[in-house]
């Protein structure tokens, strides 16, 4: 039996999937806990991912006409009351500001003061404050649609944290649109999630599920809630981005009506859709490997890390100026609307330089020394081709080749997440096989289990509580498009027309 190859992440995957995450974060240099308890530090190598990700969304959002503004972190408490499905869905999650000031104690320390004439619950979605903008902005069938977004911080008082997937701060972005009628509304739903399949799979490299979601896992006050999912190595779900038709509830709420061509005082049909820092978390678990982070080169921070090499310093001179020269020629490149970033990494570290950006996920490596140069060539090491293969390629067809060998990588990755998915999606008929699908391998701490199980459901929500009971399984979507199949409901037996996708999920 061979020597097991040592990998720069400890545990592997395979071992211990939750802590291999924590590592990778870790590892790669993206983010770290900050002292409030399940906050975190986005670090510059992280939050590049997120300006990457928000410059993409931003222009397309714009495309469709949507405009951005900026809403209170802070929303009178009566406000989400409106609502009761809303403040319902989202009261055991809000943080909520009772007093407006500090003052020194007795003993020294501080202490609230000056309590507030009404609690500000900070802000775990804005459907309720905007809607109170949007009902002073609206008036007439002319000001219709109105089309908003805004980039924010949200928080949501979590019990079980971890950094990007589930923090009690993130960031993100909430679109909110109003219109006039029915049909609007709902081609702009679906539109915003179309926008979100697209980033996630072009740019992300992620396949994804597109459905809709059912009834009890729909968005607090949502008429429809719509789903991107996506399956991370473990073989869990994960939600990439959501979408939901409001109908006129929250309008009715926020008293959002106008006065149609017909002079009629109508209610408005509202949307809302966001995507957040939750993506990182997904790149990680989609494409990382057991050497770190792997970064699609469509949102990566940077694409390039060259590492000049000299051993002494009659050589340095020399191998600087090609590197910088190097570095400048590849930063002149277009790629797909963005320069080709390169970072110069001059550190005197011998070989921990390489693992750094292995670890990091940079897309591409370069190692250049006086070798190298006097042959007119670089050695370069790609992502994802693993962290041990190399090659040497002469400079000049490196240059030229360099946007191509980035989309082979993106490419490269997409191809790979989806193999890895329809490897692990299956139909299943049966309750046993259902329940024997979803039970943990060994070993258990990886939490490695099933996958995807396409199966049928009979609508009936106590069915689809029962195996979220049993085996902390959900319904995670209802295709969009699928066919229609008569089969047996897999909780109970009762006639289905439709398969669903179940899965362990974030």
């Amino acid at each position: 039996m061979g020597r097991q190859e040592k990998t720069a992440i400890t545990p592997a995957r395979a071992e211990d999937y939750p802590e291999w995450y924590q590592q990778v974060v870790n590892a790669s240099d993206l983010a770290e806990n900050s002292p409030v308890r399940g906050c975190m530090v986005i670090k510059p190598w992280g939050y590049a991912l997120w300006e990457n990700i928000r410059g993409l969304l931003d222009n397309m959002f714009k495309e469709t006409g949507v405009k951005n503004a900026y809403f209170p972190l802070f929303i009178p408490k009566r406000f989400l009351e409106k609502e009761a499905e809303h403040v319902e869905g989202f009261a055991k999650e809000c943080a909520v500001v009772t007093h407006h000031r500090l003052e020194e104690s007795e003993d020294g320390g501080l202490v609230p003061a000056g309590p507030l004439e009404e609690p500000l619950v900070v802000r775990p979605t804005s459907e309720t404050i905007i809607g109170e903008s949007f009902s002073r902005w609206v008036s007439s069938y002319r000001d219709l649609p109105l089309l908003i977004n805004q980039w924010a911080n949200v928080v949501r008082w979590e019990m079980r944290t971890r950094i990007f997937l589930r923090t009690t701060e993130f960031l993100w972005q909430e679109g909110h649109t109003a219109h006039a009628t029915q049909e609007e509304a709902m081609e702009r739903t679906l539109l915003m999630l179309n926008i979100y399949e697209k980033l996630v799979q072009d740019y992300l490299a992620i396949p994804v599920l597109k459905g809709e979601k059912t009834a009890s896992e729909r968005f607090p006050g949502a008429v429809n809630t719509f789903t991107l999912e996506a399956m991370m190595q473990d073989r869990k779900a994960l939600q990439a981005g959501t979408s939901h038709f409001l109908g006129q509830n929250f309008a009715k709420a926020s008293d959002i009506k106008y006065q149609s061509a017909q002079e009629d005082e109508v209610y408005a049909w509202t949307t809302s859709w966001g995507v957040s820092t939750r993506l990182i978390g997904a790149i990680i678990m989609a494409h990382g490997d057991d050497d770190g982070l792997v970064l699609p080169p469509a949102i990566a921070s940077s694409h390039v890390a060259l590492m000049p090499i000299s051993k002494n310093t009659d050589d340095r001179d020399t191998v600087m100026d090609f590197t910088h020269t190097l570095a400048r020629e590849l930063g002149e490149q277009d790629y797909h609307g963005r320069k080709i970033d390169v970072e110069i990494d001059d550190r005197e570290t011998g070989g921990s330089r390489g693992w750094d950006w292995i670890k990091k996920g940079i897309p591409v490596r370069v190692e250049i020394g006086p070798r190298d140069i006097a042959r007119n060539s670089v050695f370069v090491g790609r992502r994802d081709k693993g962290s041990r293969e190399k090659e040497s390629i002469p400079r000049d067809q490196f240059i030229k080749t360099i946007v191509q060998v980035l989309d082979e990588i993106q490419k490269n990755l997409f191809d790979r997440a989806l193999r890895f998915r329809e490897e692990n999606s299956t139909q299943i008929d049966t309750s046993n096989d259902f329940y024997a699908f979803f039970t943990p391998k060994k070993p258990e701490k990886a939490e490695i289990h099933g996958g995807f199980a396409l199966s049928h459901w009979c609508g009936n929500e106590a069915c689809e509580e029962k195996i979220k009971t049993d085996l902390s399984v959900t319904i995670r979507c209802i295709p969009l498009n699928a066919e229609k199949e008569t089969g047996r409901c897999i909780a109970c037996g009762e006639a289905s027309v439709q398969r669903v996708v179940f899965a362990k999920a974030y």
